[in-house]
């Protein structure tokens, strides 16, 4: 070949680059047009890439769940023998770990938390709206650790520890499922505790809406009243934009509640800017009911959409908003 993008070969035929790249390509395989294939198969891959990367991106996720579980595993072995002289023996796992996930909160969606002034200096119950994935509540609980060095445990549904290799991470997390009883005793040990009413039911089925579903569960309210600790609300600007789910569709909803898994396909997992705000506590009070309780944490995490989530949401506008300051709280 001649030098510049004029000739593929001497002779007095005269071809581009990526015409000769045709015309050998069909010298070799003997098929006729072979550039019109390609030119299909590469408008195929055009189309179908962005519609596969939606739904790849939330393994990411996953695999950073299991990284963590790997850390946690090489660490236990590391430090076995010293286990008996440790009084604690997570401590150095569980840094890691926060450092981890706070690190990807801030390179992959520029994650802020704001109002950490309202929790309490002793026990408390956070309540919170949850997202298609607990992800902004893993974020939350790591800039907790890193910044304030507090920990935070939080209520899980039964079918995650079910999952395979989630048993080391979660008992690590100090992550409970209830029953009652086990939330008050550990809020009556100090400790602070997190719960989303709404479950897996609103992380499934709620949508850029943000609609809170949690029907009449009262149940963490009483919790926080067993205990005598106040309800703080806590909600994550776009976090139903970082990652999506199909619950819209009708047949999925059947499913999940007749087998209560979640059969519900997920896809997103832009780097959207997410915001946690922590509102004002809600202070314990002996003569309050847990039904009085529960509809005025509602309220509350309510307030906090309406403050800070342009509804409907929107992907394209919270993508923009990882461009946009916004005055810090604290």
């Amino acid at each position: 070949m001649t030098g510049g993008n004029e000739s593929c070969t001497a002779g007095p035929v005269s071809m581009s680059y990526l015409t000769c790249l045709t015309y050998i390509l069909e010298e070799w395989t003997g098929v006729e047009h072979i550039g019109d294939y390609l030119s299909y198969a590469f408008y195929i891959v055009w189309v179908l890439f962005p519609l596969v990367l939606v739904f790849v991106l939330p393994g990411v996720i996953v695999v950073l769940f299991y990284i963590s579980i790997l850390v946690l595993l090489i660490y236990k072995r590391k430090n076995e023998l010293k286990e008996a002289y440790s009084q604690d023996f997570w401590a150095g796992a569980g840094e890691t770990l926060a450092t981890l996930w706070d690190g990807h909160g801030r390179i992959w969606h520029g994650y802020e938390l704001h109002g950490v002034k309202n929790l309490p200096k002793g026990p408390g119950l956070v309540v919170f709206y949850h997202g298609a994935t607990p992800v902004d509540y893993i974020y939350f609980m790591a800039r907790l650790h890193v910044t304030q060095r507090r920990h935070c445990s939080v209520v899980a549904d039964h079918f995650v520890s079910r999952l395979p290799g989630f048993k080391i991470l979660l008992d690590v997390f100090g992550v409970i499922h209830g029953p009652k009883e086990a939330c008050v005793s550990t809020l009556k040990k100090g400790r602070l505790l997190a719960i989303a009413p709404g479950g897996v039911r609103e992380a499934l089925f709620s949508d850029e809406m943000y609609t809170i579903l949690w029907s009449n569960r009262k149940g963490f309210a009483q919790v926080a009243i067993d205990a005598k600790v106040p309800i703080i609300p806590m909600f994550t600007q776009n976090v139903r934009e970082g990652f999506r789910t199909l619950g819209g569709i009708k047949i999925f909803r059947i499913l999940y509640e007749r087998i209560r898994l979640p059969v519900v396909p997920l896809y997103g997992g832009f780097p959207v800017k997410l915001r946690t705000f922590i509102g004002e506590p809600i202070p314990y009070e002996p003569n309050m009911t847990a039904e009085e309780l529960a509809a005025k944490t509602q309220a509350a995490v309510q307030a906090l959409i309406d403050k800070h989530q342009k509804i409907p949401g929107n992907i394209f506008r919270a993508l923009m908003e990882r461009f946009q300051t916004q005055k810090k709280e604290d």
